[in-house]
């Protein structure tokens, strides 16, 4: 039996962060697709993300409100995907893939050259805060190692030289 989709309403969390209409709506629509409303956590934090790049603090307490769970349930899910971001990051991510597949391939070259081309290094943004520099455990891009993910697009093997057009195409 699927649970019952509450109606929505003003939610605020922690630090007088309120959630969007829109995304309320959306997790609750989300809740509606499984027995425990706790099973759409993770859509609920991409719901979130999508809207802000990131998930703030004041965001756990309200996600936790719409769920019906408390917000350690919440902060544990979110700290534990690494593609859930706690802190502020550029308008575009870019996860180097480290994986065994990756790292045989290449990846230190890449890494390199990414650090080097964006000035910056892993867990840092960019001045313009147009990059931020994250690895990545596996990107289950193995037969195309070496690999990155710039968003949500993935792209392999990708040599040093192609970094610049590459990145380009992310203003």
């Amino acid at each position: 039996m699927m649970a019952t989709t509450p109606q929505t309403h003003r939610v605020i969390g922690t630090d007088g962060f309120e959630l969007d209409p829109a995304d309320e709506a959306a997790m609750l629509e989300e809740v509606g697709h499984y027995e425990q409303p706790q099973a759409a956590c993770i859509e609920a934090l991409k719901i979130v993300q999508r809207r802000y790049g990131w998930v703030p603090d004041g965001a756990i307490g309200a996600i936790a409100k719409v769920l019906g769970i408390g917000p350690a349930s919440v902060e544990g899910v979110a700290t534990f995907y690494s593609l859930i971001f706690r802190q502020p990051v550029g308008r575009h991510v870019v996860l180097v893939c480290d994986s065994s597949s990756c790292f045989l391939s290449g990846f230190d070259e890449l890494k390199q050259a990414l650090a080097s081309h964006l000035g910056i290094d892993y867990g840092q943004t960019t001045e313009d805060g147009r990059f931020t520099l994250l690895p990545v455990c596996c990107l289950g891009a193995c037969d195309g190692a070496p690999a990155l993910m710039i968003d949500d697009d993935t792209y392999g093997p990708v040599s040093p030289d192609d970094l610049p057009g590459l990145l380009e195409g992310y203003p």
